[in-house]
């Protein structure tokens, strides 16, 4: 049943999923590769993206050290590891899959995100999390005009935008700046990142009378190539503004954001 209050396409892939990951994954941890595979495979642990699984054969110059702790995750047990790579050591990052898993995942294991330095797709560095086969991202430009309000404040009129939609996620709204009251917004420091749309470059905040409306706008000013349609626009967080397309009023968005699921990322992994 098509639930009438979400007005995008969900996510439909089932926790404990596994499929092949067709591209080369490399990682590097103080300057070194800590692996090298052709061979990773995809795991869901939530329906919001995967996981790179990784053979533990395909370890360049990563040793793992056994915790002594045994957990268990979407997919079934796992031993917990830590990672050494010359002398850099990562604390608990890694999870090998302990027998009681999926068969396909037996010899391989899922490191937590944020104990790699850095992790590549091919020759592309990958932020966030890996992409996920199943999700879209396109950015379509667009004659309709959007308004958008905060308190009965108007902060930017366009006449025209780039859609961007984005499987899962609401749709939005991408406005030339010429259109935008920059009066009105004060920069923050906020910095975010998107494994579809690479590094923002910039948030902004509105404060009206004695309520703020913290990074209720961002830019990605050298996205990504797939989104190069969104470079130089800037985008308003649809769930705390009012927005309206072609003069009618859309609802507020209520859908899990980005920020919810890399929350339960980090507890998932903890």
């Amino acid at each position: 049943m098509v639930d009438e209050s979400v007005d995008y396409p969900g996510l439909i892939v089932p926790v404990g999923h596994i499929e092949p990951v067709p591209r080369r994954i490399r990682a590097q941890v103080g300057g070194r590769w800590a692996f090298d595979t052709r061979h990773a495979l995809y795991v869901w642990e939530w329906p919001g993206y995967p996981q790179y699984s990784i053979p533990l054969r395909d370890l360049a110059e990563g040793v793992l050290v056994d915790d002594g702790r045994a957990g268990r995750l979407s997919p079934g047990p796992a031993r917990r590891h830590s990672l050494r790579v010359g002398s850099d050591v990562r604390e608990g990052a890694a999870w090998v899959w302990a027998q009681g898993a999926p068969e396909a995942l037996i010899g391989t294991a899922r490191f937590r995100w944020d104990a790699i330095d850095a992790w590549y797709e091919e020759e592309e560095q990958v932020f966030v999390h890996p992409r996920s086969p199943y999700t879209r991202v396109d950015a379509l430009r667009s004659s309709s005009s959007v308004r958008v309000e905060v308190d009965g404040t108007v902060l930017a009129d366009a006449p025209s935008s780039v859609k961007l939609f984005e499987t899962g996620l609401p749709t939005r709204y991408y406005l030339e700046r010429a259109y935008v009251d920059w009066t009105r917004l004060r920069p923050s420091d906020t910095v975010t990142a998107c494994p579809y749309k690479g590094r923002t470059s910039g948030y902004w905040s509105f404060v009206s009378g004695a309520a703020a409306h913290d990074n209720v706008v961002w830019a990605y000013d050298f996205p990504t190539v797939s989104c190069a349609a969104i470079a130089g626009r800037v985008a308003f967080y649809n769930e705390h503004v009012d927005l309206y397309l072609d003069g009618v009023l859309l609802p507020r968005p209520t859908a899990l954001s980005r920020a919810q699921w890399d929350k339960q990322q980090r507890a998932a992994c903890s």
